[in-house]
């Protein structure tokens, strides 16, 4: 682990005693936490991706539905950055639209397959409309800079290993969550912070909440309601068949959060089609 990521799990160790948690608890929190990578348009990082760049797709695939997002170069993010199985090259293209009613998808071109340019604006998203004028202008084009970064969960998760301790509810959990979003909002880089950062987009980790619940667990339910819509279901899902694989925030003030998530083994076999975005909305 870098020294960056060393000092903010120290800084978190000591402050969540400070506040009094207990020191089982706090060593039990710190085990969650997972490498992820930050991509803002500015920093001196390597460049991994791009905001609004070309939409390049393969001659055979549809036209996407939402403009693009970002496209990530998975051949320049290192390996271990995530815990995530992410492919080792090609290109990793993120459509979506941050409002009230967005959705998205996820599109995968692997190294070396023949590409065309595509439409920037999708038919439903003309750019002469004031609402999307207006969005399109908060999402300048721009390269992605890679900060290496830790993550543990800003929101309370659900039951289930290795989400076990400390359980939604109990007070210690409230705490450390807090602690960790008061730490991370003094690291000049963070994700809380934004440091003077622009289009903060998270690849892996924990990600931020979304309307109160883990995206991943939020992913889960989906699918299991989906799946079983009838029975009842003998608890909770595990949030671990589901990560997230990317969170984008955007300029959105106050607006929306992208969230992109995916099962592990659909991520390992890259079946991207099969990813589930959400979109949350807080004006």
């Amino acid at each position: 682990m870098i020294p960056r990521n060393l000092k903010i799990l120290d800084q978190v160790h000591a402050e969540a005693l400070s506040r009094d948690v207990p020191a089982d608890d706090v060593e039990q929190w710190l085990e969650l936490a997972r490498p992820c990578a930050l991509l803002t348009q500015e920093g001196d990082g390597p460049v991994v991706g791009v905001v609004r760049g070309p939409v390049m797709l393969p001659a055979d695939a549809e036209d996407p539905e939402y403009p693009l997002i970002a496209t990530i170069d998975c051949a320049a993010v290192p390996a271990g950055v995530t815990d995530l199985p992410l492919p080792s090259d090609g290109q990793l293209l993120l459509f979506g639209w941050p409002e009230e009613h967005g959705w998205g998808e996820v599109r995968y071109v692997p190294a070396g397959v023949a590409v065309e340019e595509r439409e920037q604006y999708p038919p439903g998203f003309p750019p002469d409309e004031p609402e999307n004028a207006e969005v399109y202008a908060e999402l300048p084009q721009g390269d992605l800079h890679l900060t290496v970064d830790i993550s543990l969960p800003s929101v309370p998760t659900v039951p289930g290993p290795p989400w076990s301790a400390p359980q939604p509810g109990n007070p210690q959990f409230e705490a450390l969550t807090r602690v960790w979003r008061d730490v991370l909002a003094d690291v000049p880089d963070g994700m809380f912070s934004y440091g003077g950062h622009t289009t903060p987009l998270l690849i892996g980790g924990h990600g931020t909440g979304c309307n109160g619940f883990n995206p991943a667990w939020l992913a889960a339910d989906h699918a299991m309601k989906e799946e079983r819509p009838d029975s009842v279901r003998p608890g909770p899902p595990s949030p671990g068949d589901w990560v997230l694989l990317a969170e984008f925030h955007g300029g959105r003030q106050g607006g929306a959060t992208i969230y992109w998530t995916i099962q592990r083994d659909d991520l390992i076999v890259q079946r991207f089609d099969r990813a589930r975005v959400f979109v949350y909305w807080n004006p």
